[in-house]
Protein backbone atom coordinates (compact mmCIF):
# COMPACT_ATOMS: atom_id res chain seq x y z
CA UNK A 1 0.00 0.00 0.00
CA UNK A 2 3.10 2.12 1.08
CA UNK A 3 4.55 1.37 -2.42
CA UNK A 4 1.23 2.61 -4.72
CA UNK A 5 1.20 5.81 -2.68
CA UNK A 6 4.81 6.47 -3.25
CA UNK A 7 4.59 5.65 -7.17
CA UNK A 8 1.26 7.87 -7.75
CA UNK A 9 3.13 10.68 -5.72
CA UNK A 10 6.28 10.07 -7.92
CA UNK A 11 5.50 8.83 -11.38
CA UNK A 12 2.21 10.24 -13.95
CA UNK A 13 -0.45 8.39 -13.46
CA UNK A 14 -0.60 6.82 -16.91
CA UNK A 15 3.17 5.64 -16.30
CA UNK A 16 3.22 1.73 -16.41
CA UNK A 17 4.37 1.31 -12.89
CA UNK A 18 1.39 3.16 -11.63
CA UNK A 19 -0.92 1.13 -13.75
CA UNK A 20 0.43 -1.83 -12.43
CA UNK A 21 0.51 -0.60 -8.78
CA UNK A 22 -2.89 0.23 -8.54
CA UNK A 23 -3.99 -3.02 -10.56
CA UNK A 24 -1.72 -5.13 -7.40
CA UNK A 25 -3.86 -2.58 -4.81
CA UNK A 26 -7.06 -4.13 -6.82
CA UNK A 27 -6.22 -7.43 -6.53
CA UNK A 28 -5.20 -7.31 -2.82
CA UNK A 29 -8.77 -5.53 -2.14
CA UNK A 30 -10.99 -7.87 -3.78
CA UNK A 31 -8.77 -11.24 -2.01
CA UNK A 32 -9.21 -9.25 1.90
CA UNK A 33 -12.48 -8.81 0.61
CA UNK A 34 -13.27 -12.58 0.04
CA UNK A 35 -11.61 -13.51 3.09
CA UNK A 36 -14.05 -11.20 5.16
CA UNK A 37 -16.99 -12.13 3.40
CA UNK A 38 -16.25 -15.95 4.42
CA UNK A 39 -15.16 -14.43 7.49
CA UNK A 40 -18.68 -13.02 8.05
CA UNK A 41 -20.57 -15.95 6.39
CA UNK A 42 -18.76 -18.50 9.04
CA UNK A 43 -20.15 -16.35 11.84
CA UNK A 44 -23.59 -16.23 10.66
CA UNK A 45 -23.63 -20.13 9.74
CA UNK A 46 -22.11 -21.24 13.22
CA UNK A 47 -24.48 -19.39 15.34
CA UNK A 48 -27.60 -20.21 13.63
CA UNK A 49 -25.87 -23.77 12.79
CA UNK A 50 -28.22 -25.33 15.99
CA UNK A 51 -31.40 -23.81 14.40
CA UNK A 52 -30.89 -24.77 10.76
CA UNK A 53 -28.96 -27.85 10.77
CA UNK A 54 -28.18 -27.70 7.14
CA UNK A 55 -25.97 -24.35 7.88
CA UNK A 56 -23.22 -26.78 8.96
CA UNK A 57 -22.03 -27.13 4.95
CA UNK A 58 -22.20 -23.80 4.89
CA UNK A 59 -19.87 -23.21 7.72
CA UNK A 60 -17.69 -26.04 6.62
CA UNK A 61 -16.93 -24.41 3.75
CA UNK A 62 -16.97 -20.96 5.11
CA UNK A 63 -14.07 -22.23 7.75
CA UNK A 64 -12.34 -24.11 4.56
CA UNK A 65 -12.51 -21.01 2.64
CA UNK A 66 -10.67 -18.95 5.77
CA UNK A 67 -7.89 -21.37 5.79
CA UNK A 68 -7.15 -21.31 2.63
CA UNK A 69 -7.48 -17.30 2.27
CA UNK A 70 -4.93 -17.47 5.15
CA UNK A 71 -2.51 -19.72 4.05
CA UNK A 72 -2.01 -18.80 0.60
CA UNK A 73 -2.06 -15.12 2.31
CA UNK A 74 0.69 -16.12 4.17
CA UNK A 75 2.32 -17.98 1.02
CA UNK A 76 2.35 -14.77 -1.05
CA UNK A 77 3.27 -12.41 1.75
CA UNK A 78 6.34 -14.75 2.78
CA UNK A 79 7.86 -14.32 -0.61
CA UNK A 80 8.41 -10.12 -0.63
CA UNK A 81 8.07 -9.63 3.37
CA UNK A 82 7.82 -10.54 6.86
CA UNK A 83 4.32 -11.41 7.57
CA UNK A 84 2.30 -8.76 9.93
CA UNK A 85 6.35 -7.64 10.56
CA UNK A 86 7.08 -11.54 12.42
CA UNK A 87 10.31 -12.90 11.92
CA UNK A 88 9.17 -15.92 11.28
CA UNK A 89 11.71 -18.52 9.17
CA UNK A 90 11.86 -19.06 5.72
CA UNK A 91 9.79 -15.52 5.63
CA UNK A 92 10.61 -12.29 3.30
CA UNK A 93 12.19 -14.66 0.82
CA UNK A 94 13.30 -12.28 -1.64
CA UNK A 95 14.57 -9.74 0.08
CA UNK A 96 16.82 -11.87 2.36
CA UNK A 97 18.07 -13.82 -0.62
CA UNK A 98 18.43 -10.98 -3.33
CA UNK A 99 21.95 -11.81 -4.12
CA UNK A 100 21.51 -15.28 -4.83
CA UNK A 101 18.17 -14.77 -6.95
CA UNK A 102 20.42 -11.68 -9.09
CA UNK A 103 23.16 -14.62 -9.47
CA UNK A 104 20.25 -17.80 -10.51
CA UNK A 105 18.95 -15.26 -12.94
CA UNK A 106 22.32 -14.78 -14.39
CA UNK A 107 22.78 -18.43 -14.27
CA UNK A 108 19.80 -19.11 -16.34
CA UNK A 109 19.83 -16.93 -18.51
CA UNK A 110 23.76 -17.84 -19.34
CA UNK A 111 22.87 -21.56 -19.79
CA UNK A 112 19.70 -21.03 -21.85
CA UNK A 113 19.80 -18.19 -23.64
CA UNK A 114 23.22 -17.77 -24.13
CA UNK A 115 24.42 -20.44 -25.21
CA UNK A 116 26.23 -20.94 -28.59
CA UNK A 117 24.52 -23.54 -30.14
CA UNK A 118 21.04 -21.09 -29.08
CA UNK A 119 22.35 -18.04 -30.44
CA UNK A 120 23.55 -19.97 -33.66
CA UNK A 121 20.40 -21.78 -34.53
CA UNK A 122 18.38 -18.48 -33.83
CA UNK A 123 20.52 -16.52 -36.17
CA UNK A 124 20.22 -19.56 -38.47
CA UNK A 125 16.98 -19.20 -39.14
CA UNK A 126 16.55 -15.73 -39.31
CA UNK A 127 18.16 -14.59 -42.17
CA UNK A 128 19.61 -11.30 -40.88
CA UNK A 129 21.31 -10.25 -44.50
CA UNK A 130 18.40 -10.78 -46.84
CA UNK A 131 16.20 -8.42 -44.34
CA UNK A 132 19.43 -6.00 -43.81
CA UNK A 133 19.51 -6.09 -47.55
CA UNK A 134 15.16 -5.58 -48.18
CA UNK A 135 15.96 -2.90 -45.91
CA UNK A 136 18.90 -0.78 -47.67
CA UNK A 137 17.01 -1.45 -50.72
CA UNK A 138 14.28 1.16 -49.50
CA UNK A 139 13.63 4.00 -50.12
CA UNK A 140 15.42 6.64 -48.04
CA UNK A 141 17.42 3.44 -45.98
CA UNK A 142 20.70 4.02 -47.71
CA UNK A 143 20.57 7.93 -46.76
CA UNK A 144 19.61 7.31 -43.49
CA UNK A 145 23.00 5.01 -42.99
CA UNK A 146 25.13 7.39 -45.05
CA UNK A 147 23.81 10.31 -42.90
CA UNK A 148 24.21 8.54 -39.58
CA UNK A 149 27.87 7.52 -40.73
CA UNK A 150 28.76 11.15 -41.84
CA UNK A 151 27.29 12.16 -38.28
CA UNK A 152 29.43 9.49 -36.68
CA UNK A 153 32.38 10.23 -38.76
CA UNK A 154 32.16 14.25 -38.17
CA UNK A 155 31.83 13.35 -34.54
CA UNK A 156 34.75 11.07 -34.17
CA UNK A 157 37.08 13.98 -36.14
CA UNK A 158 35.74 16.45 -33.72
CA UNK A 159 36.89 13.97 -30.46
CA UNK A 160 40.07 13.49 -32.30
CA UNK A 161 43.07 15.79 -30.92
CA UNK A 162 45.32 17.28 -33.79
CA UNK A 163 48.55 16.55 -32.25
CA UNK A 164 47.90 13.34 -31.67
CA UNK A 165 47.18 12.77 -35.34
CA UNK A 166 49.87 14.48 -36.45
CA UNK A 167 52.16 12.15 -34.44
CA UNK A 168 51.11 8.73 -35.84
CA UNK A 169 51.17 10.14 -39.18
CA UNK A 170 54.88 11.19 -37.99
CA UNK A 171 55.64 7.99 -36.93
CA UNK A 172 54.62 6.45 -39.93
CA UNK A 173 56.15 8.54 -41.87
CA UNK A 174 59.56 7.70 -39.97
CA UNK A 175 59.10 4.06 -39.78
CA UNK A 176 58.16 3.51 -43.70
CA UNK A 177 59.81 6.17 -45.15
CA UNK A 178 62.60 7.53 -43.09
CA UNK A 179 63.94 5.14 -41.23
CA UNK A 180 64.94 2.57 -44.13
CA UNK A 181 67.27 3.15 -47.01
CA UNK A 182 66.21 4.85 -49.85
CA UNK A 183 68.66 3.70 -51.91
CA UNK A 184 68.42 0.17 -52.20
CA UNK A 185 64.71 0.32 -53.26
CA UNK A 186 65.26 3.14 -55.30
CA UNK A 187 67.65 1.05 -57.28
CA UNK A 188 65.38 -1.75 -57.29
CA UNK A 189 62.51 -0.11 -58.53
CA UNK A 190 65.13 1.95 -61.12
CA UNK A 191 66.55 -1.33 -62.76
CA UNK A 192 62.98 -2.63 -63.39
CA UNK A 193 61.69 0.61 -65.20
CA UNK A 194 65.07 0.93 -67.56
CA UNK A 195 65.14 -3.05 -67.81
CA UNK A 196 61.40 -2.41 -69.46
CA UNK A 197 62.24 0.42 -71.15
CA UNK A 198 59.85 2.62 -69.52
CA UNK A 199 62.42 5.69 -69.14
CA UNK A 200 62.58 5.39 -72.85
CA UNK A 201 59.37 7.85 -73.62
CA UNK A 202 60.66 10.57 -70.91
CA UNK A 203 63.84 10.67 -73.27
CA UNK A 204 62.46 10.86 -76.02
CA UNK A 205 60.52 13.54 -74.30
CA UNK A 206 63.69 15.38 -73.14
CA UNK A 207 65.50 15.04 -76.71
CA UNK A 208 62.69 16.68 -78.82
CA UNK A 209 61.99 19.43 -75.92
CA UNK A 210 66.08 20.01 -76.59
CA UNK A 211 66.14 19.78 -80.20
CA UNK A 212 63.20 22.25 -80.08
CA UNK A 213 64.90 24.54 -77.91
CA UNK A 214 67.74 24.77 -79.85
CA UNK A 215 66.44 25.61 -83.12
CA UNK A 216 64.37 28.13 -81.91
CA UNK A 217 67.11 29.74 -79.93
CA UNK A 218 69.90 30.13 -82.69
CA UNK A 219 70.13 34.04 -81.04
CA UNK A 220 71.53 32.89 -78.05
CA UNK A 221 73.95 30.08 -79.03
CA UNK A 222 75.49 32.46 -80.98
CA UNK A 223 76.18 35.16 -78.32
CA UNK A 224 77.33 32.65 -76.40
CA UNK A 225 80.43 32.33 -78.81
CA UNK A 226 80.80 36.23 -78.86
CA UNK A 227 81.04 36.49 -75.49
CA UNK A 228 83.35 33.81 -74.91
CA UNK A 229 85.66 34.55 -77.87
CA UNK A 230 88.79 37.11 -77.41
CA UNK A 231 88.44 40.68 -78.15
CA UNK A 232 90.67 41.05 -81.32
CA UNK A 233 88.60 38.34 -83.65
CA UNK A 234 86.34 39.90 -85.75
CA UNK A 235 82.61 40.15 -85.43
CA UNK A 236 81.66 38.78 -88.61
CA UNK A 237 83.93 35.64 -87.59
CA UNK A 238 81.93 35.21 -84.54
CA UNK A 239 78.77 35.19 -86.27
CA UNK A 240 79.78 32.54 -88.61
CA UNK A 241 81.63 30.41 -85.76
CA UNK A 242 78.08 30.86 -83.90
CA UNK A 243 76.27 29.69 -86.87
CA UNK A 244 78.40 27.06 -87.28
CA UNK A 245 78.15 25.57 -83.76
CA UNK A 246 74.48 26.17 -83.84
CA UNK A 247 74.09 24.10 -87.10
CA UNK A 248 76.31 21.70 -85.70
CA UNK A 249 74.51 21.03 -82.56
CA UNK A 250 71.08 20.94 -84.14
CA UNK A 251 72.49 18.64 -86.16
CA UNK A 252 73.45 16.32 -83.66
CA UNK A 253 70.58 17.08 -81.85
CA UNK A 254 68.40 15.53 -84.48
CA UNK A 255 70.47 12.66 -84.97
CA UNK A 256 69.87 11.74 -81.96
CA UNK A 257 66.20 12.52 -81.95
CA UNK A 258 65.77 10.22 -84.88
CA UNK A 259 67.99 7.23 -84.27
CA UNK A 260 66.30 4.94 -81.45
CA UNK A 261 70.04 3.38 -81.32
CA UNK A 262 72.05 6.55 -81.23
CA UNK A 263 75.22 5.99 -78.90
CA UNK A 264 74.07 8.79 -76.71
CA UNK A 265 70.99 7.16 -76.11
CA UNK A 266 72.76 3.91 -75.58
CA UNK A 267 75.06 5.71 -73.14
CA UNK A 268 72.33 7.35 -71.38
CA UNK A 269 70.88 3.56 -70.81
CA UNK A 270 73.77 2.55 -69.51
CA UNK A 271 74.57 5.37 -66.99
CA UNK A 272 71.18 4.72 -65.68
CA UNK A 273 71.63 0.94 -65.37
CA UNK A 274 74.99 1.17 -63.52
CA UNK A 275 73.35 4.03 -61.55
CA UNK A 276 70.37 1.71 -60.40
CA UNK A 277 73.15 -1.39 -59.58
CA UNK A 278 75.12 1.32 -57.74
CA UNK A 279 72.18 2.50 -55.54
CA UNK A 280 71.33 -1.01 -54.79
CA UNK A 281 75.65 -2.58 -54.19
CA UNK A 282 77.59 0.14 -53.63
CA UNK A 283 77.91 1.72 -49.93
CA UNK A 284 78.90 4.95 -51.46
CA UNK A 285 76.15 5.62 -53.61
CA UNK A 286 73.97 4.74 -50.96
CA UNK A 287 75.25 6.75 -48.21
CA UNK A 288 74.90 9.78 -50.66
CA UNK A 289 70.98 8.88 -51.05
CA UNK A 290 70.95 8.96 -47.49
CA UNK A 291 72.42 11.97 -47.37
CA UNK A 292 69.88 13.49 -50.04
CA UNK A 293 67.03 11.86 -48.10
CA UNK A 294 68.21 13.44 -44.84
CA UNK A 295 68.81 17.28 -46.50
CA UNK A 296 65.26 16.88 -48.35
CA UNK A 297 63.21 15.50 -45.65
CA UNK A 298 64.81 16.61 -41.68
CA UNK A 299 62.86 16.72 -38.56
CA UNK A 300 61.09 20.05 -39.51
CA UNK A 301 60.17 18.82 -42.52
CA UNK A 302 58.64 15.25 -41.59
CA UNK A 303 56.66 17.43 -38.80
CA UNK A 304 55.07 20.05 -41.18
CA UNK A 305 54.17 16.99 -43.52
CA UNK A 306 52.18 15.41 -40.88
CA UNK A 307 50.60 18.70 -39.79
CA UNK A 308 49.67 19.25 -43.63
CA UNK A 309 48.66 15.90 -44.27
CA UNK A 310 46.15 15.18 -41.38
CA UNK A 311 44.42 19.33 -42.23
CA UNK A 312 44.40 17.82 -45.99
CA UNK A 313 42.36 15.30 -45.01
CA UNK A 314 40.49 16.32 -42.25
CA UNK A 315 39.48 19.66 -44.23
CA UNK A 316 38.57 16.66 -47.07
CA UNK A 317 36.31 14.43 -44.88
CA UNK A 318 34.80 17.43 -43.30
CA UNK A 319 33.72 19.25 -46.21
CA UNK A 320 32.57 15.73 -47.74
CA UNK A 321 30.39 14.60 -44.42
CA UNK A 322 28.75 18.20 -44.46
CA UNK A 323 27.89 18.54 -48.03
CA UNK A 324 24.58 16.30 -49.10
CA UNK A 325 25.70 16.59 -52.57
CA UNK A 326 29.36 16.18 -52.35
CA UNK A 327 30.92 13.06 -54.28
CA UNK A 328 32.06 10.92 -51.32
CA UNK A 329 28.96 10.84 -49.69
CA UNK A 330 26.72 10.08 -53.48
CA UNK A 331 29.32 7.28 -54.24
CA UNK A 332 29.08 6.06 -50.35
CA UNK A 333 25.34 5.90 -50.68
CA UNK A 334 25.12 4.32 -53.92
CA UNK A 335 27.71 1.47 -52.71
CA UNK A 336 25.36 1.21 -49.77
CA UNK A 337 22.35 0.76 -51.99
CA UNK A 338 23.89 -1.70 -54.23
CA UNK A 339 25.26 -3.67 -51.27
CA UNK A 340 21.82 -4.22 -50.19
CA UNK A 341 20.37 -4.96 -53.86
CA UNK A 342 23.32 -7.94 -53.72
CA UNK A 343 22.03 -9.15 -50.30
CA UNK A 344 19.15 -9.78 -51.57
CA UNK A 345 19.63 -11.27 -55.09
CA UNK A 346 23.11 -12.56 -54.42
CA UNK A 347 22.39 -16.20 -51.89
CA UNK A 348 25.78 -16.56 -52.00
CA UNK A 349 27.13 -13.45 -50.48
CA UNK A 350 23.77 -13.72 -47.96
CA UNK A 351 24.97 -16.47 -46.88
CA UNK A 352 28.46 -16.36 -46.09
CA UNK A 353 27.58 -12.89 -44.56
CA UNK A 354 24.51 -15.02 -42.27
CA UNK A 355 27.75 -17.17 -41.62
CA UNK A 356 29.95 -14.34 -40.54
CA UNK A 357 26.84 -13.53 -38.43
CA UNK A 358 26.88 -16.11 -36.65
CA UNK A 359 30.34 -17.19 -36.15
CA UNK A 360 30.82 -13.34 -34.74
CA UNK A 361 27.68 -14.00 -32.15
CA UNK A 362 28.46 -17.09 -31.31
CA UNK A 363 32.27 -16.30 -30.27
CA UNK A 364 31.12 -13.11 -28.80
CA UNK A 365 28.60 -15.09 -26.56
CA UNK A 366 31.48 -18.06 -25.95
CA UNK A 367 33.64 -15.33 -24.84
CA UNK A 368 31.93 -12.45 -23.38
CA UNK A 369 28.71 -14.58 -21.99
CA UNK A 370 29.28 -14.14 -18.57
CA UNK A 371 30.64 -10.55 -18.40
CA UNK A 372 27.15 -10.38 -20.14
CA UNK A 373 24.74 -11.78 -17.83
CA UNK A 374 27.05 -10.03 -14.85
CA UNK A 375 24.66 -7.10 -15.34
CA UNK A 376 21.90 -9.00 -14.16
CA UNK A 377 23.76 -10.14 -10.85
CA UNK A 378 25.84 -6.98 -10.23
CA UNK A 379 22.47 -5.10 -10.70
CA UNK A 380 20.57 -7.12 -8.64
CA UNK A 381 23.38 -6.56 -5.76
CA UNK A 382 23.25 -3.18 -6.38
CA UNK A 383 19.38 -2.66 -5.43
CA UNK A 384 18.04 -2.18 -2.06
CA UNK A 385 16.45 -5.80 -0.62
CA UNK A 386 12.92 -3.73 -0.04
CA UNK A 387 13.24 -2.21 -3.26
CA UNK A 388 13.89 -5.29 -5.27
CA UNK A 389 10.66 -6.70 -3.18
CA UNK A 390 8.75 -4.30 -4.52
CA UNK A 391 10.26 -4.05 -7.90
CA UNK A 392 9.35 -7.90 -8.17
CA UNK A 393 5.88 -7.45 -6.40
CA UNK A 394 5.39 -4.89 -8.78
CA UNK A 395 5.53 -7.18 -11.89
CA UNK A 396 3.77 -10.45 -10.46
CA UNK A 397 1.88 -9.39 -7.08
CA UNK A 398 -1.31 -9.17 -9.23
CA UNK A 399 -0.87 -12.66 -10.64
CA UNK A 400 0.08 -13.96 -7.00
CA UNK A 401 -3.43 -12.32 -5.52
CA UNK A 402 -5.14 -14.92 -7.91
CA UNK A 403 -3.52 -17.44 -5.54
CA UNK A 404 -4.93 -16.11 -2.69
CA UNK A 405 -8.77 -15.80 -4.76
CA UNK A 406 -8.19 -19.43 -6.19
CA UNK A 407 -7.27 -20.68 -2.32
CA UNK A 408 -10.10 -19.62 -0.73
CA UNK A 409 -12.33 -20.80 -3.31
CA UNK A 410 -10.34 -23.99 -3.41
CA UNK A 411 -10.27 -23.81 0.39
CA UNK A 412 -14.39 -23.84 0.80
CA UNK A 413 -14.89 -26.64 -1.56
CA UNK A 414 -12.19 -28.90 -0.20
CA UNK A 415 -14.07 -27.74 3.78
CA UNK A 416 -17.18 -28.54 1.95
CA UNK A 417 -16.21 -32.04 1.00
CA UNK A 418 -14.42 -33.08 3.36
CA UNK A 419 -17.04 -32.22 6.36
CA UNK A 420 -19.80 -34.01 3.70
CA UNK A 421 -17.97 -37.38 3.75
CA UNK A 422 -17.33 -37.22 7.17
CA UNK A 423 -21.13 -36.77 8.04
CA UNK A 424 -22.04 -39.31 5.78
CA UNK A 425 -19.33 -41.92 7.13
CA UNK A 426 -19.49 -41.44 10.66
CA UNK A 427 -23.27 -39.96 10.82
Amino acid sequence: MAQTLRLEQSVPPQHPDVLKAAALKRMKNIALALLIFMAVVFCFAFALQPRFPWLAYVRAAAEGGMVGALADWFAVTALFKYPMGLKIPHTAIIPNRKDEIGASLGDFVETNFLAEEVVSQKLATTHIAQKVGTWLTKPGSADRVTTEGAAALRGAISVLKDDDIQDVIESLVRKHVMDPPWGPPVGKLAERIFADGHHHALVDLLVDRSTTWIQANHDTISGLVTDRSPSWVPVFVDGLVGDKIHTEIYKFARAVQDNPHHEVRLQLDKYLKDLAQELQHDPAMIAKAEDIKAQVLGDPEVRELAGRTWETIKTALTDAVDDPTSELRLKFTSAVHDFGSRLVSDLELAGKVNKWIADAAAYLVGTYKHEITSLITDTVERWDAVETSEKIELQVGKDLQFIRINGTVVGSLAGLAIFTVATLVFG
